[in-house]
């Protein structure tokens, strides 16, 4: 039958027998089965189907009968994901929603009088952070990093706080996102809203003329966001350079001293092209895919990159200050000489040699330690506390600090809850990563046998074998290149193959007759 006459997947689910059945396939499909009934079973159907018994037959099949799409994701359903919340907590997060009470209100600090941007991908679902900025009498600039104030909402050890540990990060995927809180809780309560009365945590910074930290404060405030911005539309008005929009461009000078004190500290740059997917009806078979290649080097991004770590370096200094434990991020990285990558072109290609040495991260919950990487004494995680646990249990420290209690957990509770936190993280990012390469893939796979890519030489795997970079994709590959291209120069590929559901990819560079 058509995929458009096929039977519901509700239907499947109706007969005991039948459900037994579609389930051993499903775990077949997934290297999952919990028992041998569940392996003899899905093996005898694809027998009798006369079919392979393999993994990719199971979900074959399950995609023939119309119980799965075309394109569905294995590893949602290998790794449990969860994907929505349960209705006891979406109820616990509409109560929360509705009280009105905050208890922090007193302490606020009025800033609705500031201009205050919002600036973040188009899709963006959940706002967390915003900026203002000034510059003083003395000249010297004074700069305002907003943070949503997810905890007026949320205490430790409730139901809805449980569940966003459990999660420990929002997952964002070219075709859904899964957020962390229940989407209403984190769209109409939590996230800053333009033109509204929004409660925040405001990291409040003056600068020295060099880039380095002069003055701070953090407080709890309430401010109204003027503007909602793409990366596109602000690096658009940045380049427009509008009088009306100084503080804009404040901003971006801001980031500028910011970049080259960190610089100057032994911080790496690690900027480099990046896809970025969004897929229209992922349920359809040929659902639209949107690809926009990022490039982090772009100024408004680097603006906003630059001020989040500004904020992390502040939380970091402000925590050791007042003995606050915290989730303190470093990076052992003194050993990397960089000059011995000066002579690979800026951008990504030095960024790829780069990034091959660098070590793990570290995390110590009682003091900063060293961020090599950012070239910081110190750095915590505190700009995206609607949609990463860690940078939410940084927030229940701090306020209750603010507000004069004791921090709610001890450096030892902070480690333990850490450990299982970022376990989930990981595999958010690992389905991050195999959702991203997956649509690529199958965007590379519709295109034109005959177009042709640009591709950056990173550098040589073996013999005349180089890891390349796609540019008009974001994609790094690998493809034998001819005699005579070096690294940093640009070569011409076409796409022989591409199978998005095994992960290959093959490339053949076009040489031109000269």
């Amino acid at each position: 039958m058509p995929l458009d006459a096929k039977p519901p997947k509700s239907s499947w689910m109706v007969e005991e027998k039948i459900r037994q059945k579609i389930k051993s396939l499903e775990s077949y499909a997934i290297d999952a089965c919990t028992n041998d009934d569940q392996r003899k079973t899905a093996g005898m159907i694809l027998r009798a189907m006369g079919m392979m018994k393999t993994a990719s037959s199971a979900l074959n099949l399950l995609i023939n009968i119309g119980f799965f799409p075309v394109h569905v994701n294995l590893d949602l359903l290998k790794f449990n994901t969860r994907t929505d919340h349960s209705d006891e907590v979406i109820s616990a997060a509409e109560s929360l929603l509705s009280d009105s009470y905050d208890p922090d209100e007193i302490e606020r600090k009025d800033l609705t009088h500031l201009k205050v941007y919002a600036i973040d991908v188009d899709e963006a679902d959940e706002l967390d952070d915003a900026l203002s900025a000034t510059r003083l009498q003395d000249g010297r600039i004074k700069i305002w990093i907003h943070v949503a104030d997810a905890t007026r909402f949320v205490q430790p050890g409730s139901i809805v706080d449980r569940e966003a540990m459990r999660r420990g990060t929002s997952v964002f995927l070219p075709t859904a996102t899964y957020p962390m809180f229940p989407e209403k809780l984190a769209m109409e309560g939590m996230s800053l809203q333009q033109g509204e009365n929004c409660n925040a945590v405001t990291v409040s910074v003056v600068l020295h003329s060099d880039g380095s930290i002069a003055e701070y404060s953090v407080d709890n405030s309430v401010i109204r966001p003027t503007y909602m911005l793409t990366y596109e539309s602000a690096s658009e008005l940045l380049h427009l350079n509008l009088e009306e929009e100084t503080e804009l461009k404040i901003l971006s000078e801001a980031a500028t001293l910011r970049s080259i004190w960190r610089r100057q500290q032994g911080a790496i740059d690690t900027a480099t092209l990046e896809a970025r997917i969004k897929v229209v009806n992922p349920e359809d078979p040929e659902p639209i895919i949107n690809l926009y290649v990022e490039n982090q080097a772009d100024p408004a991004m680097r603006l906003v990159t630059e001020m989040m770590i500004l904020c992390g370096e502040v939380v970091a200094t402000y925590g050791s200050s007042n003995n606050i434990p915290l989730p303190y991020r470093g990076q052992p990285q003194s050993n990397i000489d960089t000059s011995a990558f000066a002579h690979l072109p800026e951008g990504p290609v030095r960024s790829s040699a780069l990034v091959k040495l660098m070590r793990a991260a570290e995390i110590d919950f009682r003091k900063p330690i060293r961020h090599g990487i950012l070239g910081l004494p110190g750095y915590v995680q505190f700009t995206s506390p609607i949609r990463r646990y860690m940078d939410l249990l940084a927030h229940y420290q701090v306020k209750a600090f603010l507000i004069g209690k004791s921090p709610p957990f001890s450096a030892g509770q902070l480690e333990g809850m850490a450990s299982i936190v970022n376990m989930n993280a990981r595999v958010a990012k690992k389905l991050f990563s195999s959702s991203l390469r997956y649509w690529i893939l199958e965007f590379l796979r519709r295109q034109p046998k005959e177009k042709r890519y640009r591709a950056l030489i990173l550098r040589f795997i073996k013999d005349r074998i180089a890891a390349i970079l796609l540019v008009e994709v974001g994609l790094q590959s690998s493809v034998w290149v001819s005699v005579g291209a070096d690294v940093g120069d640009e070569v011409l590929v076409r796409v022989e193959e591409a199978h998005p559901r095994d992960d290959v990819l093959f490339l053949k560079e076009i040489v031109i007759e000269r």
